[in-house]
């Protein structure tokens, strides 16, 4: 701890906490972290009328800000993840695309730095183990079969930072890929994939633990046919992810999956790319062209959506005046589960003394009125007065 000379105490909000909210609550920053006393001649910061909650956890994110994380310097990957730390992501996880796979362990060995610098907390691999027909953004001429072989040598190119990979389970060599993934402590995701029911299960049982944007990229559901979100939505191993920007999904199956996953095994992402907090026009998703029109990102050849424009502040807010969902619902889906999953729910993912002061200030509205990470203020609040 710094002691007093950095020490700020956060008063007057309603604070959410793991074991719920507490109104006229405050939390205690000393340094890098989150305090349980406050030292003597403390700031004070008085944020009453708003809410405090713990940083957002983005584990699907290819870019935002205008530049790319799929093929971006590690400049442009800075301003990338800045862009989503003003909107309330304090911790991000750089997610790629589909690509040529030496390029992709060139790609790894880039965000392994990032990570190390403690910039990023990891990689997640995207392709190209998936099924051509649910590629959806992703090169069909670079999708291939799951080859474990070819998965180590990604694990090894990110020296330590791989922390998903999303594969079509059900391809040649899906399930001794995910059996290598879960022996290396790194997550097997289910996604882009035309699995049936029988073989998602399989996939489950083999040590896959997440559902890549549940609903999107996989077979529908059907009375007969129940496919992969069936097996996926009943599993209590899985944790589901889901982009609550209005356009991948409808409202009733952001509700679906709350209601028959419970709050506890869902994942708020972004799935972003470049366009995220930057505007419409032009952009480059891997090797594929997308266009960007009232904040809705689609391939320029076929139409496919491709990622999203979306910031976790905005699924957050959706989430809470739209779907109606409770705070502390959401709080778990955006912070806590993706924060547990990526194994790093000592230091962040709830307000806890010892943990990193990661923390995001809402208004009434649930609009982000500052955003601190690490003891630092990203976005200052409004209203603050010493004491």
């Amino acid at each position: 701890m710094s002691g007093s000379a950095h020490s700020t105490v956060l008063s007057g909000a309603r604070v959410v906490l793991p074991t719920g909210t507490v109104a006229n609550g405050r939390v205690i920053v000393d340094g890098d972290r989150i305090s349980g006393r406050a030292s003597e001649g403390a700031r004070v910061v008085d944020l009453s009328g708003h809410w405090v909650v713990p940083g957002f956890v983005d584990m699907h994110n290819h870019g935002g800000g205008g530049a790319s994380f799929t093929s971006g310097t590690a400049e442009e990957v800075l301003k990338g993840v800045r862009t989503h730390r003003e909107h309330g992501t304090t911790t991000l996880v750089a997610s790629t695309v589909t690509g040529d796979l030496d390029e992709l362990a060139r790609r790894a060995g880039l965000l392994a730095e990032l990570t190390q610098q403690g910039e990023i907390a990891g990689i997640h691999f995207e392709g190209p183990f998936i099924n051509a027909c649910r590629k959806g953004a992703h090169k069909a001429e670079l999708l291939r079969d799951p080859d474990p072989a070819e998965v180590r040598k990604l694990i090894d190119a990110a020296h330590g930072a791989a922390r998903m990979f999303t594969l079509a389970t059900e391809l040649p060599g899906g399930l001794d890929s995910v059996r290598l993934l879960a022996e290396h402590g790194v997550i097997a995701a289910i996604g882009h994939t035309d699995a049936t029911y029988e073989q998602t299960r399989a996939a489950i049982d083999a040590g896959a633990t997440v559902a890549t944007h549940l609903f999107n990229a996989m077979p529908g559901l059907a009375h007969r046919e129940p496919g992969p979100i069936a097996a996926l939505l009943e599993d209590e191993r899985i944790t589901v992810e889901l982009i609550n920007d209005g356009t991948h999904l409808h409202p009733a199956a952001l509700e679906l999956a709350f209601h028959h996953a419970g709050a506890h095994r869902v994942a708020l992402i972004t799935d972003a790319m470049d366009a995220a907090g930057f505007g419409d026009g032009t952009y480059h998703l891997g090797p594929l062209e997308v266009e960007v029109k009232d904040g809705v990102a689609r391939l320029v050849e076929g139409g496919s959506i491709a990622g999203s424009t979306l910031t976790l502040d905005t699924a957050f807010k959706r989430s809470v005046t739209v779907d109606k969902l409770p705070v502390e619902s959401v709080v778990q889906a955006i912070s806590a589960n993706p924060a547990k999953l990526i194994g790093c729910y000592d230091e962040i993912g709830s307000l806890e003394p010892g943990k990193y002061a990661d923390l995001v200030v809402l208004d009434a509205e649930f609009d982000v009125r500052g955003v601190m990470r690490r003891g630092e203020w990203v976005v200052s609040p409004p209203v603050q007065r010493g004491v």
